[in-house]
This record gives structure tokens, C-alpha cells and sequence, in this order.
């Protein structure tokens, strides 16, 4: 087996925090995006469980070719309806069956895929009844036989099932943690309390020009909840006061402009002849628009076109052996632990490189590349590679991680 190459590169230029203009985007919990690719990840951390407490092991699949097509609804100020409902299809590939003692044990794959995605409709939203307004399909064939013999080897760490690479960064520029934790603080079960009509549909996007920072928010807005348009007005202003207060506190040598539904077509006293963005469920995806697996936010949870990122659905891919899913989640842990642990870097980013069929832990290829904060030598170059090793030597907890939801994928 070729041993793993670590190479160590200096870039030029200037960090992103400090480039004339940067853009971010984090598509928030109500996004179809974000959606489809939260019910892939549950439907594949259902299996995993279903796998494990029946066969003592993860087995093969991959349920990451996710789609939601959007429903049919018809929202107005005080009430509204759902008409056509919401369309969730999960396709990929798994175990089906297993042989065991003579036997043929067939997984209840029907059963798992709908009980997931309901029970993460169910707890994540208010207004989306899982029953009432969504559909759940699935299609999801056999694997081949060549994967599953890869996947279910008996390697002593598992063998990656694809040719693929993973990308982390550290740090996150201040933009960057404005943009995260203003769609986390917008769906948030507290900001919910104080602005109940805020719908779980948040989608952010930031832009900084020098130290002029733009925050457009986009929030569909719930119906039933808003009897007016003075009232409608009013829900918005809140929301832009809120992420203004949040803004200048993580952002205080910038000026900061928040812009909430910007779309909206407002005539003063006259609601019939206005244009405005509510929701009957919370959710565009109740008429205004679809989803698809890995469209939405990379493992960073944010979209970051300044920075080098892997273009992998992580959501729904298996958790053992699928690096396009573990690889990502990794190197943002070993970015984050050099930059932190080294204080010798102002930006980092980390790129790992699989090969079908070699072992997790040793990928083919280990691109450090970085902007230094002060000289970079080999004491420090070796602290690093001690990090990336430790990381790697650690890399199957990762499956755990991924199955109690405590690393972020999207």
C-alpha cells in the first residue's frame, strides 16, 4: 500500500477575512434544501441503529439522492391552507436482506425511511404536520456486490467505498459566525417564544465589502399568526432589530445593514394589492419551491464561495466507510485543532484524499496548506502532522459522533 504523502504548502495572498469582498450563505432548518438533506441523514442514521441492534454492524448503503418537491398552498393574513401537500423522495442503495443460519432477514426499509423523516418533521417543525401535509417515498435498490464487499470487509479500520476528498478551514471569519449564528439564533426555540410568526424557513445571506457588511434575511413568514399588514410589518422589524443587536456584537468594527424579505411589495393599508412572504407551515417548500440532496450548506453548515470546499452531499451517506461524508467532518476537526493547538497559522485549510478500497485512516494523498501568522518551522510542522495523525489514528469514532448528531454535516 503507497504510503500517505503530508505536504505542507504556503499560500499566497490574503486570508478571506481580509479580501476586499466575501460572501457567505447558510441555508436554515425550513429550507427544501436543507430538508431533503436533514431526511436523508435521518433516514441513514435510522438504518445504522436498525443494522446495528439486528446484525451487530453498520452494513452497506447510501441514501444520499434525496429530492422534495414542493406542495401546493394557499396563505393569507389570519389563516390560509395547504392544498397539495409536500413531496419527499429518498433514493439510493442499502442492504435489503441479509442470510443468516439458513435465513433470510428482510429489513423493514419502507418503515424506517418514513418513521425517520416524520419523526425529524415532528420535532424540528410547528406548523408541518408530516401526516397531513407530506408525502414520504422512497426508492432504494441493492448494492452491488463489489461495494458491499468493500464496505463490509473485515479490514481491521474500514475501506473507503469511493475516490473522493474532504475539505476543512479554520478559522471562521467574523462574517462567517454572523451569518451561522443568525439563522441559528432565528430558529432558535427561544426566539420562537418571543417571535412566534418567524417561520423555521430562514435563509441568510451575508455580504461584506471592506467594513460594510450587508445581511439579507429571508424568513416565510407564518400566516395564521398575522392577522394584518401592520402586524406583518411589525414581525419584521423585530426580526431585523434582533439580528442588528446579534450583528454588533460579533461584528463591532463593521457597519452593519440587516434587510428582512426583501422581496415584499408593500401598499400601505391596502393588503390586497400588497406582495408578501408568509407561509401557512413555515416553509417555502409548502408551495414556493423545491429541494435536493447537497445543494444546501457544505459540512462547514454554511456556503462559502472564498473558500476551497468539496462539493459531497454528506447527508445520507453511510458513516463507516463513505469519505465523502467522514473525510469533510475530519478535516474541519484537524483544521480547527492546528489552528487552535499551533497558534502559528492566520488561515488553514486541510485536504484529504481517499482511494476506493484503501483504509480510512490512511488517505492517499494530505494537503496542508496555510497563511502563516508568524515562521513556520519544524517543531511546528511536526506538531501539525501529530495532530493530523491523532485525528486519523481516532477517525471510526466518527460513525458514533455522526449517529448521536453531535458533528455537523450541513
Amino acid at each position: 500500500m503507497q504510503k500517505t504523502k503530508i505536504i505542507f504548502e504556503r499560500m499566497r495572498g490574503l486570508p478571506v477575512s481580509r479580501q476586499a469582498v466575501e460572501i457567505v450563505e447558510r441555508k436554515g432548518l425550513g429550507h427544501p434544501d436543507y430538508i431533503i438533506d436533514a431526511a436523508c441523514e435521518a433516514s441513514s442514521v435510522a438504518l445504522s441503529k436498525y443494522y446495528i441492534e439486528k446484525f451487530g454492524r453498520i452494513l452497506h448503503h447510501n441514501l444520499d439522492k434525496g429530492l422534495l418537491v414542493g406542495g401546493k398552498a394557499t396563505p393569507r393574513l389570519g389563516g390560509g391552507t395547504v392544498d397539495e401537500p409536500i413531496y419527499i423522495l429518498i433514493a439510493g442503495r442499502a442492504t435489503l436482506y441479509v442470510n443468516a443460519c439458513g435465513e433470510r432477514h428482510d429489513v423493514p426499509i419502507g418503515e424506517i425511511v418514513r418513521g425517520a423523516v416524520k419523526n425529524f418533521i415532528k420535532n424540528n417543525f410547528r406548523f408541518l404536520d408530516p401526516d397531513k401535509h407530506v408525502v414520504i417515498d422512497y426508492k432504494i435498490r441493492q448494492g452491488s456486490e463489489d461495494l458491499i464487499n468493500v464496505v463490509e470487509s473485515e479490514s481491521e479500520v474500514p475501506l473507503a467505498n469511493d475516490t473522493s476528498f474532504g475539505v476543512g478551514f479554520a478559522p471562521f471569519t467574523p462574517l462567517e459566525n454572523l451569518v451561522l449564528e443568525t439563522e441559528r439564533m432565528i430558529n432558535s426555540p427561544k426566539f420562537k417564544t418571543i417571535v412566534k410568526e418567524s417561520g423555521e424557513d430562514c435563509k441568510v445571506m451575508g455580504v461584506r465589502m471592506k467594513d460594510e457588511v450587508v445581511l439579507t434575511v429571508a424568513d416565510g413568514i407564518v400566516s395564521h399568526l398575522t392577522p394584518d399588514l401592520d402586524h406583518y410589518v411589525s414581525v419584521k422589524e423585530e426580526i431585523a432589530e434582533r439580528v442588528s443587536n446579534l450583528a454588533a456584537k460579533l461584528m463591532e468594527n463593521f457597519s452593519v445593514d440587516v434587510y428582512v424579505n426583501t422581496a415584499d411589495k408593500i401598499v400601505e393599508g391596502d393588503s390586497e394589492n400588497s406582495s408578501i412572504y408568509l407561509t401557512v407551515t413555515g416553509t417555502s417548500a409548502e408551495r414556493g419551491d423545491d429541494g435536493n440532496t447537497g445543494r444546501g450548506n457544505r459540512a462547514s453548515g454554511l456556503i462559502t464561495p472564498n473558500r476551497q470546499m468539496s462539493l459531497e452531499a454528506t447527508a445520507g451517506k453511510n458513516s463507516i466507510s463513505h469519505v465523502g461524508k467522514i473525510y469533510n467532518v475530519v478535516a474541519f476537526k484537524i483544521a480547527d485543532r492546528i489552528y487552535k493547538e499551533t497558534g502559528a497559522f492566520e488561515e488553514i485549510y486541510v485536504r484529504l484524499l481517499s482511494q476506493i478500497g484503501r483504509r480510512i485512516d490512511q488517505p492517499l494523498s494530505i494537503s496542508i496548506q496555510y497563511i502563516p501568522s508568524r515562521p513556520i518551522n519544524s517543531t511546528i510542522k511536526y506538531e501539525v502532522s501529530e495532530i493530523l495523525l491523532s485525528e486519523l489514528r481516532n477517525i471510526t469514532k466518527i460513525t458514533e459522533l455522526v449517529l448521536e448528531g453531535k458533528v455537523t454535516l450541513f
